[in-house]
């Protein structure tokens, strides 16, 4: 099974190499969740009547929002990202999810473990999808809302040079064409699709409406009849295995304390916290931090030694390579450069230099160990 999303640093190549020093632990946490990538690869009958924990984190509440929602309601979810994709909603959905729909979450999460949002959920997976490059859910576009609580406006600092969907076209003239025509009057009457929405809500005005009198012919995308079911399915398949999953959401170290680490007699911990910010691109993530990998292998080196607990690290060489003792074993897979610091400059010479310095760290107590790979991925 795969998340129905990209996302940038998964692992899903080298999922079968982590589950294997892993095993079928009783207790399984994985605390930077993103897409769940080795998660969902896990191997092992978890119907076999054994009693196993498993418990996943994101600081991201739109990423755990996601999970939890996807998991307790999937047809809900499906509904919501059920969009023909256009730009024009796709950059009001992307302000909506940035002022309203965090705030919701935020609101929600703290006051309720198992609160979720189906709504932002859906929205957020249907915009991450048709978002091309980073940048989804983190505040910038070409469009933001005022301070004084006037609506939203066009963002004042986009240049002159008007690169990407942002640019000025001033061959359109007055009349202005296109999403990014320039609406000198429309004011706080609030025409368009940079109007004030203050009765939103659950009612659902505007475009982002339930439409309950088109019934399953009138609408293109999954509530289409001939496409909807695959999709519900998908995510239904998806919901079926995170039935049991703990779906949290805050700092990493939460899900890694003493207690939460207390059940059964063998823990697996999968830890792929962002990479430092000198080895690779800065802002992929809306929720990020470069130098959480310190703590993060900090953590790794005090409790690597316990004979319960199985810990594999991922990472770039020059993180923490120095730093870990020989008594833990490493894999070095390649990987794509596309998201690196020197990934532009191997692009433009056609040298992929950057390539197979990706490492996975596994603790002395980790089982057996996990083949090796050439330059091009595969098995030796």
């Amino acid at each position: 099974m795969k998340a129905p999303f990209v996302w940038f640093g998964g692992k899903r190549r080298v999922a079968t190499e982590v589950w294997a020093a892993l095993g079928d632990v009783d207790n399984y946490v994985e605390p930077f969740a993103g897409s769940l990538a080795v998660l969902l690869e896990r191997p092992h009958n978890l119907h076999d009547g054994s009693r196993r924990a498993e418990t996943v984190n994101d600081a991201d509440g739109m990423i755990a929002n996601f999970w939890r929602a996807l998991a307790h309601d999937p047809e809900a979810v499906a509904n919501w990202c059920d969009y023909p994709v256009n730009e024009t909603d796709l950059l009001a959905r992307h302000l909506w999810l940035v002022n309203t729909g965090r705030s919701r979450l935020l609101e929600g999460m703290e006051a309720d473990p198992d609160y979720f949002d189906a709504q932002v959920a859906g929205w957020w997976v249907w915009g991450i999808n048709a978002w091309i490059g980073s940048g989804w859910c983190s505040g910038d576009g070409p469009w933001m809302h005022n301070p004084d609580g006037g609506g939203v406006s066009k963002r004042p600092h986009l240049g002159t040079a008007g690169q990407g969907v942002n640019r000025q076209l001033p061959h359109l003239g007055d009349a202005g064409q296109g999403v990014n025509r320039q609406l000198p009057h429309l004011g706080t009457a609030g025409q368009g699709v940079n109007r004030q929405l203050p009765h939103l809500g659950d009612a659902g005005r505007g475009v982002n409406r339930q439409l309950p009198h088109l019934g399953n012919a009138g609408r293109a995308g999954f509530n289409n009849l001939e496409y909807k079911p695959n999709v519900l399915n998908y995510f239904e398949e998806l919901a079926a295995r995170l039935r049991d999953v703990r779906v949290c959401c805050g700092d990493w170290s939460r899900v890694t304390t003493n207690g939460a680490l207390s059940y059964g007699s063998t823990v697996g911990v999968f830890l792929d916290p962002p990479y430092l910010g000198d080895v690779r691109t800065a802002d992929l993530y809306a929720v990020d931090d470069h130098t959480i990998s310190h703590e993060v292998r900090e953590w790794c080196l005090q409790h690597g030694d316990n004979p319960r607990y199985r810990i594999v690290l991922a990472g770039y060489g020059p993180e923490h390579d120095h730093l870990i003792p020989d008594t833990w074993r490493r894999h070095t897979w390649s990987s794509s450069a596309a998201y690196s610091t020197t990934a532009s400059a191997e692009r433009q010479d056609g040298n992929h230099a950057n390539r197979h310095t990706e490492i996975l760290w596994m603790s002395p107590h980790c089982l057996g160990e996990p083949a090796q790979q050439d330059l091009f991925g595969q098995a030796s």
